[in-house]
């Protein structure tokens, strides 16, 4: 087995998925990134290798599908001989009162917001317990705040902040870290959103990025399980 370590990020060729896949390939950690776009996937992951060459790789998988998710993990063993790092990032959000909400937008929402992370941690399981590895989800403030024209999406995050949670307790006596990240306003292209200038009092991806380093850094026996994120400064 390779002494390099390796991390799988869904939903990784922008926002951040993307900027915790930077700052991963600046600490040397090789890194695959996930989108349902093999384009969008290879296209990023060509800009990470040019950071550090070889240590990305841009895989096509749909978290809504558990043999998808089976196989991106197959990918960064097949590659790299490891797995040590999950961040299951990939996340979707329709925001509209009960009266309009469609069920289309809530099982999209449920599907990849919560059953997504499901799938991820079991297909990374195994390869989890050989490396003593990390599994990361990356949540919300949504996850504990509700508020109004939400309905779906905070009952995906609260969802995925309680999943995340209990799977901690039960993977903490097999040498698997489990933590979620809970950020309020990051500057991405969430909900078709176009990042600018405006948006510099805001998170920034890799900001969220330097929180994943330093939870994988904690020392053995430390576990801090939940982590809430605001902007400084909120406008």
């Amino acid at each position: 087995m390779s002494e390099i370590k390796t991390a799988l990020i869904t939903g990784g060729s922008k926002g951040i998925g993307y900027g915790v896949a930077e700052i991963l390939i600046k600490e040397g950690i090789k890194v695959a990134i996930t989108s349902r776009s093999k384009a969008a996937a290879d296209k990023s992951a060509a800009e990470l290798n040019k950071i550090k060459a070889g240590y990305a790789l841009g895989i096509e998988s749909d978290v809504r599908n558990f043999d998808s998710q089976q196989s991106a993990v197959d990918a960064v063993i097949n590659a790299w001989g490891r797995l040590d790092y999950f961040i299951a990032n990939a996340g979707v959000g329709h925001f509209a009162p009960i009266q309009t909400l469609s069920s289309e937008q809530w099982h999209e929402m449920i599907d990849i917001n919560l059953t997504g992370v499901f799938y991820s941690i079991k297909a990374s399981l195994e390869a989890l317990k050989t490396t003593k590895g990390y599994f990361i989800s990356i949540s919300s403030l949504a996850g504990t705040n509700f508020f109004a024209s939400a309905s779906g999406y905070n009952a995906s995050k609260f969802g995925l902040v309680g999943f995340t949670q209990a799977i901690m307790l039960d993977l903490r006596n097999e040498g698997i870290k489990v933590s979620t990240i809970m950020p309020g306003s990051v500057a991405t292209h969430f909900n078709n959103h176009e990042p600018s200038e405006k948006d510099a009092w805001k998170i920034q991806p890799e900001d969220i990025g330097q929180i994943v380093s330093d939870l994988i850094k904690m020392p053995a026996r430390t576990l801090p399980s939940k982590i809430e994120v605001r902007p400084t400064m909120p406008k």
